[in-house]
């Protein structure tokens, strides 16, 4: 779950959305000043060498009470023990540019979808946010990928992974290089190289794993697909994989 709540966070958590917001052209007003009138201005901004205030600062919940589930519930949508500000907090004190550019952009997509409807809002999300490349292969972070793909293939009933030189050149100078591949009988689930055998399989192993997880599905259906009149697909359920390999 750290590796979905990542790739949210990189979409649409808050240093997305103010990075959005700048690009946008939002910018910060002063006041007093000739550029808006003051009585619009919603939060104001915390001094430079200022401490953030309490409402802004990280609590953290009773540690009998701290689990993933907790976290999404009270917290916030990435799972993260950081308790939100609630927005009378906010009116009443400064806050950071990144917090106050962030809550705009949220706020924006609460009106359209309000007064345009969700197939709308939903194009806008897509060409706004989804639109940005974002490399998941780069989040993951096995620890023992070699252990975690011997788990995946017994729980699949696959083969036992095995470990193979598929080739190698150097070996007795400075600098070798291996290729080694990870076969499940005779399907390869993976190949990696390395400046020796063991880095080699260790690669091969997580590549082995990035493959299983970040399939792609041909198409991509949501309950939501069905409704409004932008888009008329009938909705299919997806493959969802068995989860995470409990090692």
């Amino acid at each position: 779950m750290e590796v979905v709540f990542a790739a949210v966070e990189a979409y649409i958590g808050p240093k997305a959305l103010a990075i959005v917001a700048r690009e946008w052209g939002i910018e910060a007003a002063e006041e007093p000043g000739g550029e808006v009138d003051p009585g619009l201005l919603q939060f104001k901004r915390i001094g430079a060498g200022e401490d953030l205030p309490e409402a802004l600062k990280r609590q953290v919940p009773w540690n009998w009470n701290v689990t993933t589930t907790h976290k999404i519930m009270k917290s916030d949508e990435f799972g993260s023990d950081r308790a939100g500000p609630s927005p009378h907090e906010l009116q009443k004190t400064p806050v950071p540019v990144e917090e106050a550019a962030q809550s705009f952009v949220r706020a924006l997509i609460g009106a359209l979808h309000v007064h345009l409807g969700s197939p709308l809002v939903k194009r806008f999300f897509r060409h706004h946010f989804l639109s940005r490349h974002l490399d998941i292969s780069t989040i993951f972070d096995f620890r023992t990928p070699t252990r975690d793909l011997s788990w995946l293939c017994r729980r699949e009933g696959f083969e036992p992974p095995v470990a193979r030189l598929i080739s190698e050149t150097g070996r007795l100078s400075r600098h070798p290089v291996f290729v080694v591949g990870v076969y499940s009988g005779r399907d390869k689930l993976g190949e990696g190289s390395g400046s020796s055998l063991d880095e080699a399989r260790i690669r091969a192993a997580a590549a082995a794993l990035k493959a299983w997880y970040l399939y792609k599905p041909v198409e991509v259906t949501v309950p939501s697909s069905t409704e409004g009149e932008l888009d008329t697909s009938s909705w299919r359920p997806n493959y969802v994989d068995c989860g995470e390999v409990i090692v």
